[in-house]
């Protein structure tokens, strides 16, 4: 169907000794096809300070993002389908990373948290709502795509 790519670079600088005893920037760039280039880095949760940047986007922050994204985009199109004109969405989404029994770190759940307003008079009804987010679910590609548990509060 389609193909999407991001480029990542790393450039880490760090001497060989040091590298071996994992002392080296997690520091990185992500770039993508339409000219952005976003500063990423470890999350300073998983690796600490020096060796981390909060201020860069974490892989674990932009797949929360992605799924929530996604949710929304959908979201938008079925609301529009059916009628509802939506104004404005936003979302503070969380994702929660756990342990598999073998011990693995995975986000094993991201709840959406969508606060959405409409224009006009048709407004959903909760039953409608709860429906517009079933199907935004159902038709999201990343949510289709991870097993992560997603939940809309």
């Amino acid at each position: 169907m389609s193909e999407h790519r991001a480029t990542i670079e790393w450039a880490g600088g760090a001497r060989p000794e040091d590298f071996l005893k994992l002392r080296y920037t997690r520091e990185h760039r992500w770039s993508f096809d339409g000219g952005v280039t976003l500063e990423a880095s470890a999350s300073p949760s998983v690796v600490p300070a020096p060796w981390s940047n909060p201020r860069g986007v974490d892989p674990e922050e932009a797949y929360v993002a992605s799924i929530s994204s996604c949710h929304m985009l959908t979201f938008l199109f079925v609301a529009a389908r059916a009628g509802f004109a939506v104004a404005s969405y936003r979302d503070e989404a969380v994702g929660v990373m756990a342990k598999t029994p073998a011990g693995v770190a995975w986000i094993s759940k991201v709840t959406l948290s969508p606060q959405i307003s409409y224009a006009g008079d048709k407004q959903p009804t909760a039953d409608e709502l709860a429906r517009l987010h079933h199907a935004a679910h159902d038709g999201c590609f990343i949510a289709s795509s991870v097993k992560t548990e997603i939940v809309v509060a």
